[in-house]
């Protein structure tokens, strides 16, 4: 069993993206998950910032964490490193006094620490419900989790922003979303994913990071020359980061066409993953239901998954077009814009 640390106030939308790279993730507490299994995939999660072995859970006071850590099996050699962390600030533990509780456990077994460059990491988190106000689902219990390190995710999102790209429009998705949504598709290697409306790239360029085909298309020539230039740089050019972190690069292709008309044959991807026009992009509100009912109906043709995009709910329409809504989020932009992500089948 494993314990996930989640990202990011959306839990529910981060375990969603954790179902991606481990199985049977299930609620803990607020900032938490546990995992019956995990894969290296997790290694290029955006909200989840680690896996850890599950070694117990207490309540969430150091005492407690000291009872369980004092009573378990340590079957690993080598030097240690502890690291105490009160989850979204929700107990007020003194951290610092619990990394020296707990380590004290570990040297009185003969452990050598080592907090520059351990050998093994143990995570103790401490999550109290009381303290989590942003979320409605059921508050769980308040914990201690203790497990050790076996998976950080690569926190580069902040190295490839949009405006950093040779090709930039204003409202580009960011990275971190962008990379959550094409996980959720199933993006990995040896899968392809399409992007129909693909803008500038965003979504094309993180599912080629983690190793997928993609290809995308657009209705304007002017986005599929600047993707273009997005793709050559990050994917085949100075612009791919920590080669020695991320797989190969998946290949790349681009076309210009109507979503509704995708020049692909039957059955021919893995995953479609798009991002509809909003509502204040289209000069008459009324041309967006048709041209996202199109898009939806193309992308069930080609594909048996979806991540539709949407500043509003088009579960109706996706339904109409042969698909199941298996799951749908709210995804606070700003004051005047919330994602409708939806996840189909």
């Amino acid at each position: 069993m494993y314990v996930l640390e989640l990202g990011g106030q959306d839990d529910p939308f981060a375990r969603r993206e954790a179902a991606s790279a481990a199985s049977d993730v299930t609620p803990l507490a607020p900032g938490l998950a546990t995992a019956r299994g995990v894969t290296d995939r997790v290694g290029h999660l955006a909200y989840t910032h680690r896996a850890c072995e599950l070694v117990g859970t207490a309540a969430p006071d150091v005492e407690s964490a000291r009872a369980v850590l004092d009573a378990a099996t340590v079957d690993r050699e080598g030097t240690v490193a502890v690291r105490a962390v009160d989850v979204r600030a929700s107990t007020g533990i003194d951290t610092q006094r619990a990394e020296r509780a707990l380590g004290g456990v570990l040297t009185d077994r003969g452990f050598a620490v080592d907090l520059e460059a351990p050998d093994h990491t143990l995570y103790a988190y401490f999550a109290d419900p009381a303290g989590d106000e942003e979320t409605d689902e059921p508050a769980g219990d308040a914990c201690c989790a203790l497990g050790w390190q076996v998976v950080d995710s690569l926190r580069d999102f902040g190295g490839r922003q949009p405006t950093d790209r040779p090709f930039f429009q204003p409202g580009s998705m960011a990275p971190l979303e962008a990379r959550a949504l094409v996980n959720i598709a199933g993006a990995r290697p040896d899968t392809t994913v399409v992007d129909p409306m693909c803008g500038t790239g965003g979504l094309l360029l993180e599912a080629g990071l983690v190793g997928a085909d993609v290809v995308g298309g657009d209705a304007q020539e002017k986005m599929v020359r600047g993707t273009r230039r997005n793709l050559r740089h990050v994917l085949d050019g100075d612009g791919h980061p920590a080669p020695d972190r991320y797989p190969a690069a998946g290949e790349w292709g681009l076309f210009r066409a109507d979503a509704a008309r995708l020049p692909l044959a039957d059955d021919a991807a893995d995953a479609v993953v798009f991002d509809a026009p909003y509502g204040r992009q289209s000069r008459i509100e009324g041309e967006l239901a048709p041209l996202v009912s199109g898009a939806l109906e193309a992308a069930h043709r080609i594909a048996p998954r979806c991540v539709l995009v949407a500043d509003r709910d088009w579960s109706h329409l996706a339904r109409e077009a042969g698909w199941t809504v298996t799951d749908r989020f709210e995804r606070r932009v700003h004051r005047s814009l919330v994602r409708h992500v939806h996840v189909l089948a």
